[in-house]
């Protein structure tokens, strides 16, 4: 049953695909209607991140960024699909970034490069980095439990020449990389809420978050250089994605340095525009364990 449905979703987005994007648009604004109004995808919680994150807030500046939130989702899911058939032409036209001679100047210096960014703006239009600047772009990512889906989303992210790569097999990609002697610019999203124990705590969005350490760790195993991405969205169907420079050499960095600066730089790209995070996350369903008090580890 799922196979079918899978194939029947499939059939329609390869077809809708073939639309401009100014049509593709008009479909969002439907999804809108049916995915907010009426259905109420996630509504629940997205409106109580809002107000955890956001108590100075009005309930009525809420509810507009709700609002906005869902838009935005919607575009999202036509740009994702428009990827089955877009030209690269008008994909980099789309997708600019602002300063990529930073990473050319790491390139010349040899340095391997670990980035991070969130569920923010379009983060699946960032497979086009790969024919942007001089080393190899790969990403981290967390397979779906649905095989199909999963596998959707794989080729649209390996399109352009990107490797996407499950976080499990993090360690062993990127030794294939070292003994290869490819350079390259690796993706970590860093907004997601870690599973396993003894995490690292800190306040992010007002709220007590467990953080993923992975970055931080592999970056001075390796002594790589570490950048901030933020990918703003400029109007409808055109971002740009300005890049930060947190280190050059992780290995020189004191420790949960990398990790409080990555944090606190995606927690002000979002609260400047906060309509284009993934609210609909549950991002804070997990609460700190009484053993993980006291101490961050």
């Amino acid at each position: 049953m799922l196979a079918f449905l899978y194939a029947l979703f499939y059939g329609f987005s390869w077809m809708v695909a073939f639309l401009p994007l100014r049509v593709l648009y008009l479909l969002s604004d439907f999804l809108y209607v049916l995915v907010y109004p009426v259905i109420g995808y996630r509504r629940k919680v997205v409106e109580d991140n809002l107000e955890k994150v956001f108590p100075e807030k009005t309930e009525k500046e809420r509810r507009k960024i709700a609002r906005q939130f869902y838009h935005f989702l919607c575009d999202m899911f036509v740009e994702t699909i428009k990827l089955l058939h877009i030209s690269k032409k008008q994909l980099f036209r789309r997708m600019h970034y602002s300063n990529p001679e930073m990473l050319e100047d790491l390139y010349r210096k040899g340095k391997q490069i670990f980035f991070c960014t969130g569920h923010y703006g379009n983060w699946e239009w960032m497979a086009t980095l790969e024919h942007t600047i001089s080393h190899h772009h790969a990403s981290l990512y967390h397979p779906l439990q649905n095989k199909y889906f999963d596998k959707f989303y794989y080729n649209m992210r390996t399109k352009y020449d990107t490797d996407a790569i499950p976080s499990n097999m993090a360690i062993r990609a990127i030794n294939k990389y070292l003994s290869e002697n490819r350079m390259t610019a690796l993706c970590f999203l860093s907004d997601q809420a870690p599973n396993h124990q003894n995490n690292y705590w800190t306040t992010f969005l007002n709220q007590e978050s467990a953080i993923f350490m992975g970055i931080e760790k592999l970056s001075r195993r390796y002594n790589t250089a570490v950048l901030y991405y933020e990918i703003r969205r400029v109007k409808r169907g055109y971002y740009v994605v300005d890049t930060t420079l947190i280190t050059e050499n992780a290995a020189e960095t004191a420790e949960k340095e990398i990790t409080d600066k990555h944090v606190a730089l995606l927690e002000e790209t979002i609260r400047k525009a906060p309509q284009y995070w993934l609210w609909s996350h549950r991002r804070w369903k997990r609460k700190r364990p009484e053993n993980e008090r006291g101490h961050n580890a």
